[in-house]
């Protein structure tokens, strides 16, 4: 595995920053932006921005001139995203970790509302199904990334939204 993959694969298996990169898709936003919404210090923030710009897991997006300084503003590249190599599953799962323990944050946040949906499964199914739910899930994804807004935006709702289809190695009954 490469050494930039390593990297990016280190960067993104922390909790906070994976909800940097969440943030940072719906807008582009200076550490202290980040810092307010996440409720992390201006130093914290600046940090795990840091490093995710240094993985090349977001991209400085331009820079604004507050109270004489000039602050960086960064964004997420969720339209890069499908160019990247996949990685081997070994080096996924630090991330996986990071991603769960972020799942169970967002649980507990989670609306008890009608318009919820869960879904599980471990399955064999046709190839052409296969394709077509990989389809629809990464057409969905694309969606929800396109139209992310910054944060508490009028006439928007927080959701919360992940996917992984992947196929299965074959391997002897246990």
């Amino acid at each position: 595995m490469a050494d930039d993959e390593i990297k990016e694969l280190r960067a993104v298996a922390h909790p906070v920053r994976l909800r940097i990169m969440s943030l940072l898709t719906g807008t582009a936003m200076s550490a202290a932006e980040v810092a307010r919404e996440l409720d992390l210090t201006h130093a914290n923030a600046s940090y795990h921005l840091r490093l995710l710009h240094e993985s090349n897991s977001i991209v400085e997006a331009g820079e604004e001139r507050i109270r004489g300084g000039v602050a960086k503003r960064y964004r997420y590249p969720h339209e890069d995203r499908g160019q990247r190599r996949q990685t081997v599953t070994k080096s996924r799962i630090p991330e996986l970790r990071a991603l769960a323990r972020e799942l169970e944050r967002r649980l507990r946040q989670r609306k008890r509302t009608g318009r919820n949906h869960y879904s599980d499964l471990e399955a064999w199914v046709p190839p052409e199904v296969h394709d077509r739910v990989r389809a629809l899930l990464m057409e969905a994804s694309l969606l929800l990334h396109d139209n992310n807004r910054p944060p508490r935006t009028p006439g928007t709702v927080h959701v919360s939204a992940s996917s992984w289809i992947f196929e299965m190695t074959r391997r002897a009954r246990s």
